[in-house]
């Protein structure tokens, strides 16, 4: 049976959040940031949310490299359903900006792209992780603190 939301939240609030962090850098349109903003507004610790927020949302941004770097362009359109324009648009991203690029991982539309190509043209894998990580950690902690800031300021 299907947990309902205030479950999600209540019983498995930081499971739940690694979890939709980790999908939504992978293979489902989702976005996590509403599930951190109602976190945070229901009194997690700020520190371990963003933490196990970046931490999914780069793992599953890990497993598109790994699908780049293992499957390349088959399993990137079959299994990610990245077509050809979107990979040719993040190879131009990369290629302009180099591996700095990866900081962007966290933008929609390219992010996922970014880290499949990244994948494709072999960047080492502990460089990939420390700009991809550092970028979706700094998303992450301003949302947190623009969050927390706004209640403050409604309170």
């Amino acid at each position: 049976m299907m947990p309902t939301m205030p479950e999600l939240l209540n019983e498995y609030g930081l499971l739940s959040l690694f979890l939709i962090s980790f999908c939504a850098s992978t293979l489902l349109p989702l976005g996590s940031e509403w599930f951190l903003v109602v976190l945070l507004l229901q009194g997690s610790n700020p520190v371990t949310a963003v933490i196990i927020a970046t931490l999914g949302n780069s793992f599953g941004s890990g497993t598109n490299y790994l699908i780049g770097y293992y499957g390349g362009d088959w399993l990137a359109e079959k299994l990610l359903r990245i077509d050809k324009k979107r990979q040719q648009q993040a190879e131009s991203w990369f290629n302009r900006y180099g591996s700095w690029s990866l900081l962007l991982a966290w933008l929609p539309i390219v992010g996922d792209p970014l880290c499949l190509v990244s994948g494709m043209l072999k960047t080492p894998f502990i460089r990939f992780s420390l700009l991809v990580t550092t970028g979706k950690g700094l998303r992450y902690f301003f949302l947190a603190l623009i969050t927390l800031q706004g209640a403050v300021i409604l309170a």
